[in-house]
């Protein structure tokens, strides 16, 4: 009995120490505004087809700047309503020269039916398992969801803009997102 009283005390002392440097040197930043984009080839539903092979972010950007527009869940209402901005104003990003792509945690057969519902004229990408979303630091553990961002990639693969924390409620960001993008080369 002595033996195990020895070894507990020990163990739990090891334990925090170990959660402690799990992480360290294993966290990169989150990429910044003129860094190559994270790359990547997600499985892709739009309100007509899916496309299980998926759309890759580099056959994407060589017609125009992409806007990378990451939403937690379809069918919610902050998501509705961002999508639905984006829609309403489809010809407005096209004469920036700007293709939307969304991106959640979605599957694949959620998206194309949302996209169906509220007739986006754009595509709904699937990264169920979160990858990306980690790659731009755009993932919440904690909830499970990604977090609603904006990021804007360049014709190159550099992000040219962007908005971490980008907010549904009033027109100020997606208005902020329009002048950035009139004004990006």
């Amino acid at each position: 009995m002595k033996a195990y009283v020895l070894q507990f005390p020990r163990f739990l002392f090891i334990l925090p120490l170990l959660a402690l440097f799990a992480g360290s040197g294993s966290a990169q930043e989150a990429p910044k505004v003129g860094d190559p984009a994270p790359q990547f080839t997600l499985p892709a539903a739009t309100k007509d087809t899916i496309e299980f092979s998926g759309v890759s972010l580099k056959s994407a950007l060589g017609k125009s700047k992409v806007i990378l527009a990451f939403f937690p869940a379809a069918w919610s209402g902050g998501c509705t309503k961002e999508m639905c901005t984006m829609r309403d104003d489809f010809e407005g990003l096209s004469s920036l020269k700007a293709t939307v792509l969304g991106i959640s945690g979605d599957y694949v057969f959620t998206d194309r039916e949302w996209a169906k519902h509220l007739g986006l004229q754009f595509t709904l990408l699937s990264d169920h398992d979160h990858a990306i979303a980690r790659a731009y630091h755009t993932y919440n553990p904690d909830s499970g969801f990604d977090i609603r961002s904006i990021w804007v990639i360049g014709q190159d693969g550099r992000i040219l803009y962007k908005d971490p924390a980008y907010n549904v409620q009033t027109p100020d960001a997606f208005n902020r997102l329009k002048q950035a993008l009139a004004s990006l080369k």
